[in-house]
């Protein structure tokens, strides 16, 4: 049996998670956007796209991998809440849903972790929640 030449699935990954955030109006109306490359410039509250590790996940009849992908969310509202609250609706926009991956099948979406930090620099009004999210595919036959 032949099987599809393997090919890296993050940048697909990246752009399917994107569009399902940028899809949801409850998320939306939460944020300013959603980004890879963020200025300087940009209003608060938004998330930005992050690292991706992708790991082969093949068997002996296809290739697959599993993605860990982060997403950055960033707020200056005093405490973590608008943070957290952005960051519990991209767990249910995303957490076991299907997404559609150019040139892969999309298998599985988990919740991993978040993280909630704060910028130590005066004025320290920077509120960050990265949110991680391991994302299983198949080589598109």
């Amino acid at each position: 049996m032949s099987t599809p030449t393997p090919g890296l699935a993050a940048l697909a990954v990246q752009k399917a998670v994107r569009d399902a955030l940028l899809a949801d109006a409850a998320l939306m109306a939460l944020i300013q956007g959603v980004f890879d490359f963020v200025d300087e410039k940009q209003p608060y509250p938004y998330i930005e796209t992050g690292q991706a590790v992708e790991v082969p996940d093949n068997a002996h009849d296809r290739h697959s991998s599993s993605i860990l992908v982060t997403l950055h969310v960033w707020s200056r509202e005093r405490g973590f809440a608008e943070a957290l609250r952005i960051a519990a609706r991209v767990v249910q926009v995303l957490d076991h849903a299907p997404l559609t991956i150019a040139g892969h099948r999309h298998c599985w979406t988990r919740f991993v972790s978040l993280d909630t930090l704060k910028d130590p620099e005066p004025p320290g009004d920077l509120r960050h929640v990265p949110v991680d999210f391991r994302i299983g595919t198949e080589v598109a036959a």
